[in-house]
C-alpha cells in the first residue's frame, strides 16, 4: 500500500511552482493507475490538470477529493536548512517547498483513495480533481477539471478539498465556507504642474486620499453567524512621482476586500463606485475605478457532509474541529458550485515560508481521517 509520508516526500522532489507541471501530475497518474484508477489529463491554457476515477462512471454515489501540486516559488534556496526540492525527512519531518500546501494533502487523500478503491459498493465511486493551477490565477485549474467533467458525464455527490485548515494544531478546524475577495484599483486624475503655482495645477493626491480615508474607516458589518466581519485593507497608494516640487498629473490606490455572506462582488463594487462618485463631486477631480472579484463568499451549512468529516476527525485525534470560515481563497469557491463541498487538512503553519516543512506523522493521521470519511460515505 502507499505511503502518504513517502508519496509527499516523492511530490515535493517534483519542482513543480505554477504553472510547471514538474513531473507531479504524471506521478499520481502512475500511482493511481496502478491501483485501478481511470486517468485522464484535462490540460487547459497550458495549465496541467488530472482527473482520476475508482468506480463506473457516472455513479449515483460519488465521493469527490480536490486539491493542487502546484507550489509557490522557493524564495532564497540558500536560506532553506535541506534544499527546498529535496522531500528530505528529518527529525520526523517532511522538508520542502508544497511539504503542507498542499501536496501532502494530496498524497495523503490519493492513499487513502486507494486503500478503498478495492472496496467500493455497486453504485459507488471516488473521484480525484487535482490542478497544477491553485497558486496562480486559477483559472484554467479547478475550474477546466469541472468543465471537463461536465462535458464528460462525471459528477461529484460531495467533495473535500484538502488544503490546510488548522491554525495551530493538527483536527482543530475544517472549513464549511470562505469570505469572498475581491481587488479595486481606483485612478485619479488631476493636472500636473509646478507645486509652487497652485492655480495652474489641480492636484489629484488629496482627493484619493480623502477616499481611501472614507473607504478604510468604513465598518462593512459585524458579521454573520458563520462569518467574521468584512474588511478592506489599502494595499497601496502611488503616485509615481520621484520629483518633490511636481504635482502629480495622476496618482492611484489600491484596496483589498474580504467579505462575508451579507455582500456579493457586485455589491460592493457598486459602493465603491458610489463612494468614488461621492468624493469626485466633492474636489472636481475625475476617480476611476477598476474592479475585480476572485470569489464570492460561500457556505456550506453544518449538516450531513461537516458532519461526516468532523466524525472522522475526532474518531482519529480525540477532538472535534471547529467550523470555520476564515483564512483566504481556495478552489473551494468553484467547486461549491458543482456540489456541497468543505475543507480538511492539516495544520497550515510554514506553508509559503522558507523551511517549509510537515510531520510525518500528522501526514499519515490525515490519510486515515481520509479513508475513515470515505468508508464511512459509502457505508
Amino acid at each position: 500500500m502507499t505511503d502518504p509520508a513517502d508519496l509527499t516526500a516523492r511530490l515535493v522532489r517534483c519542482p513543480s511552482v505554477t504553472p510547471e507541471e514538474g513531473g507531479a501530475l504524471r506521478l499520481l497518474a502512475e500511482e493511481l493507475a496502478a491501483a485501478g484508477f481511470h486517468c485522464e489529463r484535462i490540460d487547459r491554457g497550458g495549465v496541467s490538470n488530472l482527473l482520476a476515477r475508482a468506480g463506473a462512471k457516472g455513479a449515483p454515489r460519488t465521493f469527490g477529493f480536490n486539491g493542487h501540486t502546484d507550489v509557490v516559488p522557493t524564495g532564497p534556496e540558500g536560506e532553506w536548512t535541506h534544499p527546498p526540492f529535496s522531500g528530505a525527512e528529518a527529525d520526523g519531518l517532511i522538508w520542502g517547498r508544497g511539504s503542507v500546501d498542499m501536496k501532502s494533502g494530496v498524497a495523503a487523500f490519493a492513499a487513502a483513495a486507494m486503500r478503498v478503491a478495492k472496496d467500493l459498493p455497486e453504485g459507488g465511486a471516488i473521484l480525484l480533481a487535482i490542478t497544477g493551477d491553485e497558486e496562480g490565477e486559477a483559472v484554467d485549474g479547478t475550474r477546466a477539471l469541472l468543465d471537463g467533467m461536465a462535458a464528460r458525464g462525471e459528477a461529484m455527490t460531495v467533495c473535500l478539498v484538502g488544503e490546510p485548515t488548522s491554525p495551530d494544531s493538527f483536527g482543530q478546524a475544517m472549513k464549511i465556507g470562505r469570505r469572498g475577495s475581491m481587488n479595486a484599483l481606483f485612478t485619479a486624475t488631476g493636472v500636473q504642474g509646478h507645486s509652487a503655482y497652485p492655480h495652474r495645477n489641480r492636484n489629484p493626491v488629496p482627493a484619493l486620499a480623502k477616499l481611501v480615508d472614507r473607504l478604510s474607516t468604513h465598518r462593512l458589518d459585524e458579521g454573520t453567524e458563520h462569518f467574521d466581519p468584512s474588511n478592506l485593507e489599502v494595499t497601496g497608494f502611488d503616485t509615481g512621482n520621484p520629483a518633490t516640487n511636481v504635482v502629480p498629473g495622476a496618482c492611484r490606490a489600491m484596496v483589498n476586500l474580504r467579505f462575508n455572506d451579507r455582500h456579493t462582488g457586485a455589491s460592493l463594487t457598486e459602493w465603491l463606485r458610489k463612494e468614488a462618485a461621492a468624493v469626485a463631486e466633492e474636489t472636481g477631480i475625475a476617480i476611476d475605478l477598476s474592479a475585480s472579484i476572485s470569489g464570492e463568499a460561500f457556505l456550506t451549512p453544518p449538516g450531513p457532509l461537516s458532519d461526516l468529516v468532523a466524525d472522522a476527525v475526532e474518531a482519529e485525534t480525540g477532538r472535534r474541529p471547529e467550523l470555520s470560515t476564515s483564512g483566504g481563497t481556495s478552489d473551494a469557491r468553484f467547486v461549491k458550485d458543482h456540489c456541497p463541498v468543505v475543507e480538511f487538512g492539516l495544520v497550515g503553519r510554514g506553508m509559503h515560508e522558507v523551511d517549509e516543512r510537515v510531520p510525518v506523522e500528522d501526514v499519515r493521521r490525515l490519510s486515515a481521517i481520509y479513508e475513515r470519511i470515505l468508508r464511512a460515505f459509502f457505508a
